[in-house]
């Protein structure tokens, strides 16, 4: 089954929001009523490292009481709501861990880096913007003299780029649904279902090469083989970058969501970004028609890792 990151999300922040209302809860525990020397006092009890203990509240009042009661009786449903939850993101291939303290640094990085990565990418998509202009609509949605184009293409590209950096979703797995994701993102507004693999023939400007229809399990098969080779991060995720943009896995989109799938793998192994800065786009298109029409993949990988990783 695949992988449906929008309800993992959305399962995630339900379990977020249930949490902030355990953490705000006065007592923590069932309600125990204790006589001493003929006066009572309200204590509310709870197993803490296997050791049931009884924390003192205040003397007995049946307002008191009664609180304490509903509270328990609160508590307890917003425990059984988060292990519900639980249940559902493991049915969903969500896995929970901490994460290294590499790997939360490189989430920094990348976060600190975020609009000039988003900046580079849309000039290599052609996007006649500034990058002030670029900077406004990342932070408001729109900016005046730009197309509504090229105003949604940096939009999505913000959104996906969130959408890898978050704590979670850096979590799961870098497969092809998580390629799928990235791309329906990418392509938000311009087709119905941009992340859906690629059913017609496309044509690439600038280049005789012609992309056979993918078939998605094999694309999905390639990526397995790519992920599980003994090589670097960087190099595994140039590979995954450069296999996704030749197949044209999809409508179109491809080289937005191939840098971000990229990035998704390379940041998960605290191993730095990898975006084509500007100044070096004219030479990376070249590249890349070289390689589309046959040329090996360690001549545009030399140039990726030397021009466009950024490593801390």
């Amino acid at each position: 089954m695949s992988a449906n990151y929008t309800e993992i999300q959305e399962l995630l922040q339900q379990r977020a929001d249930i949490q902030a209302r355990l953490n705000l809860m006065p007592y923590d525990g069932n309600p125990e009523i204790k006589e001493v020397g003929g006066a009572k006092y309200l204590y509310v009890r709870k197993r803490v490292a296997g050791k049931l203990t009884s924390i003192y509240v205040d003397v007995y009042s049946d307002e008191l009481y009664q609180l304490l009661l509903r509270n328990a009786r609160e508590q307890k449903e917003l425990n059984k709501a988060v292990r519900k939850i639980n249940k559902e993101l493991v049915n969903r291939g969500y896995e929970d861990r901490e994460l290294s303290v590499r790997v939360l640094q490189n989430l920094d990085f990348a976060r600190a880096n975020m609009k000039a990565n988003i900046y580079d990418q849309a000039v290599l998509e052609g996007v006649a913007t500034s990058f002030p202009q670029t900077e406004d609509i990342i932070e408001n949605g729109k900016v005046n003299g730009v197309s509504a184009t090229d105003v949604q293409k940096i939009l999505n590209l913000k959104h996906a780029w969130e959408f890898i950096l978050d704590r979670d979703v850096i979590q799961s797995e870098s497969n092809y649904h998580m390629l799928c994701h990235i791309a329906k993102l990418v392509n938000e507004g311009f087709f119905y279902d941009g992340g859906r693999i690629r059913g017609i023939p496309v044509q690439i400007g600038g280049t005789s090469y012609v992309p056979p229809i993918p078939i998605e399990s094999v694309v999905m098969e390639r990526i397995n083989e790519i992920k599980e080779q003994a090589k670097e991060p960087i190099d595994v995720a140039i590979e995954l970058c450069m296999y996704c943009m030749k197949t044209q896995v999809f409508k179109d989109g491809n080289k937005r969501a191939s840098v971000i799938f990229a990035n998704h793998y390379l940041i998960a192994h605290g191993s730095g970004f990898l975006v084509i800065p500007e100044k070096e786009v004219p030479e990376f298109k070249k590249l890349l028609v070289e390689y589309y029409e046959g040329a090996p993949l360690e001549i545009i990988g030399a140039f990726l890792r030397e021009k466009c990783w950024k490593n801390f």
